[in-house]
């Protein structure tokens, strides 16, 4: 399992708008967009606006997560991390 934190979360903000993205290489995958998981994560991934939490992860799952945050006067607030994993295919 990993724990994945959006550092970039705002709670002082008026209901931030929270999107999650996964770069790997020049891929990008929007996989958290419109308060909605995409496939495939939707099994494995539960979502709160300040952490998101893999019930597993491989080693596809190497790459960079990027939470972005917006406001609703149009700030935006973003923040990343690299998840190395480590072990098993």
């Amino acid at each position: 399992a990993a724990d994945i934190p959006c550092s970039a979360y705002r709670s002082s903000w008026n209901n931030p708008r929270i999107e999650w993205k996964f770069q790997k290489g020049s891929s990008l995958v929007l996989f958290y967009y419109g308060g909605e998981l995409t496939e495939p994560y939707k099994n494995r991934v539960q979502f709160s606006p300040t952490t998101i939490h893999f019930s597993t992860v491989t080693r596809q799952d190497t790459g960079k997560y990027i939470c972005e945050v917006v406001g609703d006067s149009s700030q935006i607030a973003k923040s990343e991390v690299n998840l190395i994993v480590q072990g098993a295919a």
